[in-house]
């Protein structure tokens, strides 16, 4: 994926992350998805807070744009 990136001239996904995190965006991990995978909040980048469907639907009410995957 990244040579893909590359060969595209994309920027890196850290360059993206960087550049969403200047510009507001705030990244939410799902704790239900979290504890089905048996992801630890260790293994997330230290900017991720950990929320559930209602903090999602809290900023998604609040937001122009919101981004569920």
């Amino acid at each position: 994926m990244r040579k893909v990136m590359e060969v595209r001239q994309v920027d890196s996904l850290e360059s993206m992350r960087a550049q969403a995190l200047e510009n507001g965006v705030e990244f939410i991990a799902c704790q239900m998805s979290m504890d089905v995978m048996g992801i630890g909040r260790e293994e997330l980048l230290d900017e991720v807070s950990i929320g559930g469907v209602a903090t999602y639907m809290n900023r998604a009410d609040r937001a122009n744009v919101n981004l569920f995957i």
